[in-house]
């Protein structure tokens, strides 16, 4: 389990985290989404311990990143898939990686025949595209058999085969009791993984909520309905305080009342009616009415610029644990 408990984090002048506090339970996918700059990556460092909050604690079951004797063993995390020395092979890094945290070699084997490694698992790290280096972090991630993983943009990079394995992978560490917390851009991939939302915007926690509760409270459900006669049933729909949208000839899009009772006032006026079909808001729909105040186009130049080191010192880290 991970726990933000009133995290704030300023660089200057520029609130980067501002109060933020949340759980995220073991056994789920858990989202966690927001605008560019929202504080989504430093919230994710914070909690990795690699920048100190001016207020607040993180804590990774129960205590801080840096209180944990083999981190790698507790917690995979993903932040940045280029963070890994250029001039070795993927073997070797992932054996570097092992050795830190007293990890058998048979284990290296494992990820990488896991993450689909194996045919470039002797070619130096330098020359793999991005998906491939996606690939090699995610090994990373899960070199120590985690029960955390924290995985920033995990399917960057990643071709639709990639993708799909990615998103079967977090669902799969989810269902053995363990706990994802996995940041995202695209809503159509978070929707179809997370079964649960965190969503923040200019730093502020703006949500926290399962998937399915945040579509509905943040975007609009409509029905479509096809009907020979879609202009007389649209009067009574009016009429009954629904409101009609005409998407051609003989079709409509209905708001502001439910399909039952569109079906009755249908049988009532004994018009015929070839499909009436409840449509769900999209879970784009939701974020972008959410967090339309939220969205935010300063510069984060400092906030980003942690970014690009924040895995390296990671490893940096659970190396100087045990030396």
């Amino acid at each position: 389990m991970i726990e933000a408990q009133g995290l704030s984090k300023r660089y200057g002048g520029k609130i980067a985290v501002d109060n933020l506090s949340f759980t995220v339970m073991p056994g789920r996918v858990t989202g966690f989404v927001g605008p560019n700059g929202a504080g989504k990556s430093t919230t994710m460092r914070l909690i990795l311990g690699l920048d100190r909050p001016d207020t607040g604690r993180a804590t990774i079951g129960g205590r801080p990143y840096r209180d944990l004797r083999m981190p790698l063993r507790t917690v995979g995390a993903l932040l940045e898939a280029h963070a890994m020395h250029k001039g070795r092979s993927a073997y070797n890094h992932l054996l570097c990686l092992a050795q830190t945290q007293g990890l058998p070699p048979r284990r290296v084997d494992e990820v990488i025949r896991l993450t689909g490694l194996g045919p470039v698992a002797r070619n130096r790290a330098g020359t793999f595209s991005l998906g491939m280096s996606q690939r090699l972090g995610i090994a990373a991630a899960l070199l120590g058999d985690p029960r955390v993983l924290l995985l920033d943009e995990p399917v960057n990079g990643l071709d639709p085969e990639g993708v799909l394995w990615i998103r079967n992978l977090m669902k799969q560490l989810a269902a053995e009791g363990r706990t994802v917390l996995v940041s995202s851009h695209l809503m159509n991939e978070m929707a179809v993984t997370a079964d649960h939302l965190i969503v923040i915007g200019r730093a502020k926690l703006l949500a926290d909520c399962s998937t399915r509760e945040f579509i509905e409270r943040h975007s609009a459900s409509q029905v479509l309905v096809r009907s020979p006669d879609a202009a007389r049933l649209a009067g009574l729909i009016t009429a009954e305080g629904g409101q009609v949208a005409m998407a051609g000839d003989d079709t409509l899009t209905v708001t502001r009342l439910a399909g039952p009772r569109i079906a009755e006032l249908a049988a009532g006026a004994r018009l015929v009616v070839y499909e009436l079909t409840p449509q769900r808001g999209s879970l784009e729909e939701a974020f972008l009415e959410m967090t339309a105040a939220s969205t935010e186009f300063a510069d984060h130049g400092r906030a980003a610029g942690a970014d690009g080191a924040a895995s390296s010192r990671l490893a940096g880290t659970a190396e100087r644990k045990v030396s």
